[in-house]
């Protein structure tokens, strides 16, 4: 190579090498950027989760608290007072607080708690479904069959997780109305469904022959 042709290459890297320091001097700020917000993300991210599981426990242990208290009654006003950290943990602190109500008696306290639930629209579709059908098992005895009737029909339609829970209770409500055969056609129904649980194929079944019908006939 000619002492010519090697000043060129150096004279080009020289150019390659100011262009290289001209762009950093101009743009590297955005690169430092660009690492200070992954760097920030990061840490953002782990300060948050910190925070998120810190008030997991924090909600854990006040419910185990208020749990500890001597009766019913106690506890579920000892679980008014607790304060949820979302809509989730909300709708599982009214549902404990309900169960708690109807222990200590309370029937309408806890239908008022499970119907907050069941219209929560940001409660997860599954506690609404549970709250609604566990609010209209609580009020049986106030709720007229139409009313305790709609609601399990709604309960009942397909993809429902609890439709044939509703299904089974559809059942006892024609019982309940003098309905004999509409009882036995809704549990023959539920016995050949595919999803049903043994358990709940044991208490068809036992309804069915109570009412004197046969296994697997409407």
């Amino acid at each position: 190579m000619s002492n010519n042709d090697s000043f060129i290459d150096e004279v080009t890297e020289e150019v390659r090498r100011e262009r290289l320091y001209s762009y950093m001097r101009r743009y590297g700020w955005i690169a430092i950027l660009v690492v200070v917000l992954i760097v920030g993300g990061a840490a953002w991210r782990e300060w948050s989760g910190a925070q998120r599981q810190a008030q997991a426990q924090a909600f854990g242990s006040s419910i185990l608290r208020a749990l500890e208290t001597e009766n019913a009654e106690e506890r579920a006003a000892a679980l008014a007072e607790i304060e949820a950290p979302n809509a989730g943990a909300e709708a599982m602190l009214n549902m404990i607080e309900a169960g708690q109500s109807a222990e200590a008696g309370q029937t309408e306290a806890a239908i008022e708690a499970l119907e907050a639930v069941a219209t929560n629209s940001d409660a997860a579709e599954i506690y609404r479904n549970i709250a609604s059908f566990k609010a209209l098992t609580e009020g049986a005895a106030t709720m007229d069959a139409a009313e305790r009737r709609q609601g399990f029909e709604a309960l009942a339609q397909g993809g429902n997780p609890l439709r044939l829970l509703a299904a089974e209770q559809l059942a006892l409500i024609e019982i309940e109305t003098g309905n004999r055969e509409a009882a036995l056609e809704r549990l023959n129904a539920i016995l050949t469904d595919s999803e049903v649980t043994q358990g709940l194929r044991q208490r068809a079944s036992q309804l069915i022959v109570a009412l004197g019908g046969e296994l697997g006939t409407g």
